[in-house]
């Protein structure tokens, strides 16, 4: 897949502080990049310096191969973003500010903004004035306005920030399908663990400025290894006969049974052993991480590392 974005060895200083450290990943047409970190964690800042609202202390981001730094009419043409809040005129209708937002930039025809309209799903309350909208079709408003000028890259920084859960869903759904169907990249940055897992294709994971990790999500999620809990009886000959075969993994007791750290591949010999050993065997059954416990995993982990 190409990559659209690059973003290369950026770091950003402010007042001899380093905010963001290095920091260097690629966005893909046709995904929908996650870009997850606690709060202060440096996302809001890596995309300011991405859509240019400040500037970059050293390295380079690059869209559609055009320089941030040293071209940025041509790189930000193809940028659509909506960076914290997107910020309307209330007293006109949705229509009104699209027609004005229209006007900056050049040949977008009246035709055009209709198919955004309708791509949002906001037909029915498109004439309403803006302070009738909701929060979320505010959000779908801003949404529309960033796409406009058919951006191959949009980038929206907690886009899901105060919404109710349907309006978490539409948004999602709209970003999917903009992904999908569109070929566009999309880079949504959020703390919100949950969402980042139904939302997007990769990760990357930012932590105090620098970037941890790079990662599918169903790869960040599962790791390498899968847990597998085995419903056994007698649990603890059980236990002792699985740390004697699998002598490096770490074994949890768990209220169903045993959970052991290994491979999908590596179950067919384990079952065998316990079963040779006349150990009963009730279930097997795969127990899937969250994306909650990968992100502590690796960000505790990287924390143990920096302070050896």
């Amino acid at each position: 897949m190409t990559a659209i974005v690059e973003i290369q060895n950026v770091s950003k200083k402010i007042k001899g502080k380093t905010i963001i450290d290095s920091v260097s990943f690629e966005v893909r047409k046709g995904e929908v990049f996650g870009f997850l970190g606690p709060n202060g964690a440096g996302k809001t800042t890596t995309i300011r310096m991405m859509v240019g609202l400040i500037g970059i202390s050293s390295g380079d981001i690059k869209i559609s191969g055009y320089s941030i730094k040293n071209d940025f009419e041509k790189a930000i043409s193809h940028v659509g973003a909506i960076v914290e809040n997107p910020e309307m005129y209330k007293f006109l209708s949705g229509y009104e500010n699209l027609v004005h937002f229209a006007r900056m930039s050049s040949s977008i025809p009246k035709a055009k903004i209709d198919e955004v309209v309708e791509l949002v799903g906001l037909t029915d309350r498109i004439h309403d004035n803006v302070k009738t909208y909701s929060l979320g079709m505010r959000q779908r408003l801003g949404l529309a306005q960033s796409l406009l000028h058919d951006p191959k890259v949009l980038i929206l920084d907690e886009p899901t920030n105060g919404l109710d859960p349907a309006g978490i869903r539409e948004i999602r759904d709209h970003l999917r399908m903009l992904a999908r169907e569109r070929d566009m990249a999309v880079v949504v940055s959020s703390h919100l663990l949950s969402e980042m897992e139904m939302m997007c294709d990769r990760i990357g994971i930012i932590q105090n400025g620098k970037l941890v990790d790079v990662q599918m999500v169903n790869d960040f999620v599962n790791g390498s290894e899968t847990l597998y809990e085995f419903d056994v009886a007698p649990k603890e000959e059980a236990r002792i006969l699985l740390q004697n075969m699998l002598s490096d993994s770490e074994l949890k007791i768990t209220p169903q049974g045993i959970a052991v750290p290994i491979k999908k591949e590596e179950v067919p010999s384990v079952v065998k052993g316990l079963v040779t050993e006349e150990i009963q065997i009730f279930g097997v059954r795969e127990i899937t991480k969250t994306l909650e416990e990968r992100f502590l995993e690796v960000t505790e982990s990287k924390e143990e590392a920096a302070h050896v």
